[in-house]
C-alpha cells in the first residue's frame, strides 16, 4: 500500500512538508487507536530475534536511525512500525533551526536522499520533556554541539547533553560525523575525539555513582568517507576510551556514480541512500576485521532491503538502523528484514 499508493502521493511535495505531515499523521493514528493495529500488522514478536549488547537485550536488531524523531516526540508510535529500537536526536543543548531551507532533497533515481539539515531542533531539555513519557521501545540518544559552539569548547554541549538525558535513555550516540555543522568533522581527528569520549567516560562513571545507577553505553557514529588510517585510528580510540562501540556510518559527502540529475548533485550536504550501501558495508567490514570484532558495530547506510540487511549482519554489524529506506520503502521493510532474519535462523 505504501510503496504504490502513500509514497507517489508524498514525492509530489516538499519532502521537509511531507515529513512534518507524517508525522502530525502518525500521532493522530495513536491517538484514535490505531497503535494496535499497526502492531498486529508489523511487530514481530520472537525470541530468536532478540539480541543482547553492551547490558542491553534488544527485542530485534532493526533499529530507526537518529534524524528521524529529532525531539523524542514520536519513538513510542514509531515503534508501533516493528522497530526495537529508536534513535532520537541529534540534539544539542540550546535549540537551533539548522540550515536555510530547503534543505532536504530527494534523489529518486538512485534511492537517495541528500540532506543539509543542520542539527535543527528544540533543545535538549525539551526532549527530556517527551522522554518523561513511558517508553515501550529502547531509546538511543544522539548528541551534538549546536553550531555556534566553537570547537575548542565542543566537548561543553556534550556533556550537558549527556547529563540532560541520563536518566531517560538506554545509550548514547556521540555524532561527530555529520557534514552539515561547519567543522564538526574536526573533531573525529584522534586527538581531539580522544579527549571528548575520555570526557564523557568520566561523565559517566560519575553519574552513574551520583545516581546509584549503571552506566550509560556509549558509541560513536563515524563518517564512511573515512581513510583506511582514519578507522584504524577509531578502532585504537575504541580501545583507548574503552567506549562501547560504532556505529557505521552517517552520510557520505561523495557524489560518485550517481543517476540524478546535475542540478541535485550539486546541492551541499550528506547523502544517505542506497548510494551508501556498498562504502557503509565496506567499513562495517574493515572495523570488525581489523579489530577482531573487539567491539559492538550498528551498521547502517543503503537498506533497501532484507538482502542489505544481511550484508551488513554478514559484514559484521550486530544491529541495523533504517532512514533513507525507511522513506523509500515504508514500514512493511522493517517486518520483511525481521523475517529474513528469522527464516536464516531456521535453515
Amino acid at each position: 500500500m505504501y510503496k504504490f499508493l502513500l509514497r507517489p502521493i508524498f514525492f509530489l511535495f516538499d519532502p521537509e512538508k511531507v515529513h512534518h505531515f507524517s508525522f502530525s499523521m502518525i500521532r493522530l493514528f495513536g491517538k484514535i487507536g490505531f497503535s494496535k493495529l499497526f502492531r498486529a500488522i508489523y511487530v514481530i514478536e520472537d525470541k530468536r530475534l532478540e539480541r543482547t549488547l553492551f547490558g542491553i537485550t534488544f527485542k530485534n536488531p532493526v533499529g530507526l536511525a537518529a534524524g528521524f524523531d529529532k525531539n523524542a516526540q514520536l519513538f513510542n508510535e514509531l515503534s508501533d512500525f516493528g522497530f526495537g529500537f529508536i534513535e532520537i536526536g541529534t540534539l544539542t543543548p540550546k535549540p537551533q533551526e539548522g540550515n536555510p531551507k530547503k534543505r532536504l532533497f530527494r534523489l529518486e533515481a538512485d534511492k537517495a536522499i541528500i540532506n543539509r539539515m543542520g542539527f535543527n531542533n528544540l533543545g535538549v531539555l525539551e526532549a527530556v520533556e517527551e522522554l518523561k513519557k513511558k517508553h515501550r521501545v529502547l531509546i538511543g540518544g544522539n548528541i551534538g554541539k549546536n553550531k555556534v559552539t566553537p570547537n575548542d569548547k565542543a566537548t561543553l554541549d556534550y556533556v550537558l547533553c549527556f547529563d540532560a538525558l541520563f536518566d531517560y535513555v538506554d545509550y548514547f550516540v556521540v555524532n561527530v560525523s555529520s557534514p552539515n555543522t561547519p567543522g564538526l568533522r574536526e573533531l573525529q581527528d584522534k586527538e581531539p575525539l580522544t579527549a571528548l569520549l575520555n570526557q564523557l567516560k568520566l561523565q559517566n562513571t560519575k553519574l552513574a555513582i551520583k545516581k546509584a545507577d549503571k552506566e550509560k553505553p556509549i558509541l560513536l557514529k563515524i563518517a564512511p568517507d573515512l581513510t583506511d588510517n582514519q578507522l584504524l585510528d577509531i578502532i585504537a580510540i575504541v580501545a583507548t576510551t574503552k567506549i562501547d562501540g560504532i556505529i557505521a556510518t552517517n552520510t557520505t559527502i561523495s557524489r560518485k556514480d550517481l543517476k540524478s540529475h546535475q542540478l541535485l548533485l550539486e546541492e551541499n550536504g550528506g547523502l544517505s541512500g542506497l548510494p551508501l550501501r556498498d562504502r557503509s558495508t565496506e567499513v562495517i567490514r574493515f572495523l570488525a576485521e581489523k579489530s577482531n570484532k573487539a567491539f559492538p558495530i550498528i551498521g547502517v547506510g543503503g537498506i533497501n532491503s532484507p538482502e542489505d540487511a544481511l550484508e551488513k549482519l554478514d559484514a559484521g554489524a550486530d544491529l541495523i538502523q533504517l532512514w533513507t529506506g525507511f522513506i523509500y520503502e515504508g514500514p512493511s521493510l522493517v517486518k520483511k528484514i525481521n523475517k529474513a532474519i528469522l527464516n536464516r535462523t531456521k535453515s
